[in-house]
């Protein structure tokens, strides 16, 4: 495993030209990365190879990488206590907020995984990889998949957190992804060959993709998205030979219906209420929804006109055309509970006209640690947020932006405009496998914009041993999962850990 270094972040446009190299750092991270990843110029002279070339490249690294080395799972024996790398991961919260955070993780074993990724993050350092790096998610679980709005009002489907994006391997994105997968099945009720064929069709949704990705032009895989009205999508799906089921069109439609029917006026009408002076003021919903000190309150709001200076010119115009009404604290998710998130309350074009932005802090990713130091040219977690957000996803938040309060640093977007999350929770069957489907595809669209997607598919290759290899693996991984998600119940149980549940506030 890589020695703990103290770089925390990277993007595409912020890479150093080549990772300074540490001890004990794994070979594979060691080499030098496509030159598109890194902060050197643009030199027009330099030569590509075909995709063909670099598909045949990405089947050789199967010799020093087999396949069927990534089936295994089996904690190293001087494995951090899950519980202890849970604990630390709480450093810099608000401590007043951690107890909450423990009783949402406790849960269950699908919302633990959710919130231990630093658990993860350490189990994944000592896995085998190919040697490949993108832009990663860091935090590809199948939750962190669903539909949002466009600039221009449409509805996509697509990665839609970014809070532990940086750069690593290809693999650790994609095991957290079938590790997901396999415990959210688990907590539905699926049995074990259930699991096992629904992470097979994860799995091969990324490789169908990665598959069509290596052919396409680049400017085309750029401009690629998701619908969340699958019907627009039916050509491109029908062509690979993919069949969308009548009960997954049904929960879609429903999602998306909900998507429509949330903006910022809905919002509105459940947070805020006009006051006797003319006003708008949050109202409070302790612990989820808080008034803020006035200190607190003036530093926030003065934190916009930073995150105005980050924001494409034309959208700093027209931010220009709004004020602040009113900001508070709310809390948000399971592993983001603790960490600093503040909701603001913005009019424009009259009361008739809000805008609601989430102010929310950027700490260092939890992959951070096992990956090779970069140097970077902005260093700013909210900036790394942004940035790697801007690369992985199609279609994104115009208003997104980052600022700095007190020497934290946050970034800033726009709130759950258009948004709305898959129902995961109820999900079995057709629909379960083919939300799996989606997420692997919509992960290799991902990777295709940073990575060299036809050397991941010439190592995946077009058979299913790497499917089932990672089937295996998710399996075991979801074993880990119970045991370290027991482990914190426990010490819950046992008075060692504070928590708080959600139903007893």
């Amino acid at each position: 495993m890589a020695k703990k270094s103290a770089a925390a972040t990277t993007s595409a446009t912020d890479l150093a030209e080549e990772p300074t190299k540490t001890t004990s750092m794994p070979r594979e991270l060691e080499v030098p990365r496509e030159y598109w990843q890194t902060t050197a110029p643009y030199d027009p002279a330099r030569l590509l190879e075909s995709w063909e070339t670099r598909y045949e490249r990405g089947k050789a690294l199967r010799d020093q990488t087999p396949r069927e080395a990534h089936a295994n799972w089996t904690p190293a024996a001087d494995r951090t206590d899950p519980v202890a790398t849970v604990l630390a991961s709480n450093s810099g919260r608000e401590e007043s907020l951690i107890p909450l955070r423990m009783g949402r993780m406790a849960e269950s074993p699908f919302a633990f995984l959710r919130g231990a990724c630093a658990v993860m993050a350490g189990d994944l350092a000592r896995t085998p990889i190919s040697g490949l790096q993108v832009v990663i998610d860091g935090d590809a679980h199948i939750n962190n998949f669903g539909l949002y709005g466009t600039p221009q009002r449409d509805v996509v489907i697509d990665i839609n957190d970014f809070d532990e994006a940086t750069v690593g391997p290809w693999e650790w994105d994609l095991k957290r992804l079938v590790a997901s997968v396999n415990v959210a099945g688990r907590d539905n009720g699926l049995d074990e060959a259930e699991r096992h064929s629904a992470v097979m069709r994860c799995v091969g949704g990324y490789s169908l993709n990665a598959q069509r990705l290596m052919k396409l032009g680049v400017l085309e895989t750029w401009s690629l998205f998701a619908y969340a009205e699958l019907e627009r999508n039916e050509a491109v799906l029908k062509s690979v030979g993919i069949e969308i089921g009548n009960k997954f069109r049904a929960v879609v439609k429903k999602v998306l219906s909900k998507a429509q029917r949330t903006h910022n006026d809905t919002l509105l009408a459940k947070v805020a209420r006009r006051q006797a002076d003319g006003g708008w003021r949050f109202v409070e919903d302790p612990p989820i929804l808080t008034s803020l000190d006035d200190d607190t309150r003036r530093k926030v709001i003065a934190s916009l006109v930073e995150y105005g200076e980050t924001l494409p010119s034309e959208y700093r115009i027209m931010l220009h055309r709004y004020s602040v009404a009113d900001v508070c604290h709310r809390v948000v998710g399971v592993g983001s509970v603790g960490t600093r998130a503040y909701l603001v309350l913005l009019f424009g074009n009259g009361d008739d006209d809000p805008l609601f932005l989430q102010v929310k802090e950027a700490v260092a990713p939890a992959h951070a640690p096992y990956l090779p130091p970069v140097d970077f040219r902005v260093n700013h977690e909210g900036s790394r947020v942004v940035r790697t957000q801007r690369v992985l996803q199609s279609l994104g938040d115009p208003l997104l932006g980052h600022t700095t309060i007190d020497g934290r640093h946050f970034f800033v977007r726009q709130m759950k405009n258009l948004k709305a999350s898959m129902p995961i929770e109820f999900l079995s069957g057709e629909p379960f496998e083919f939300w799996g489907w989606t997420c692997g595809a919509l992960l290799a669209r991902a990777h295709a914009r940073t990575g060299d997607i036809a050397k991941i598919a010439g190592y995946i290759g077009k058979s299913d041993t790497f499917a089932s290899a990672l089937a295996d693996f998710a399996e075991a991984y979801g074993d880990q999962t119970e045991h370290d998600h027991g482990a914190l119940v426990e010490a819950i149980r046992m008075g060692h850990v504070h928590a708080i549940h959600d139903d007893t506030l």
